[in-house]
């Protein structure tokens, strides 16, 4: 339930504070959610590209993950 108050402040910054033009503020409002989840995907594939470009962050990522995953499990 809080999420939604989150999503519906966000519109409603979304609606106030950016520049252009009606639809362009609803556009950006509705859709803001979208901007933290490409900020995960685009880490994720640094993460996986520097995990293949050099193989002792891989193994250390690699390491880190199964720690977490056997610590959360």
């Amino acid at each position: 339930m809080w999420m939604l108050g989150v999503y519906l402040v966000g519109v409603v910054v979304g609606l106030i504070a950016t520049q252009g033009g009606a639809g362009t503020r609803l556009l950006l409002a509705v859709l803001w959610p979208l901007g933290p989840l490409a900020f995960l995907i685009t880490v994720t594939g640094l993460l996986v590209v520097a995990a293949i470009a050099f193989p002792m962050f891989g193994v250390i990522l690699a390491a880190s993950l199964v720690a977490t995953w056997w610590l959360l499990r």
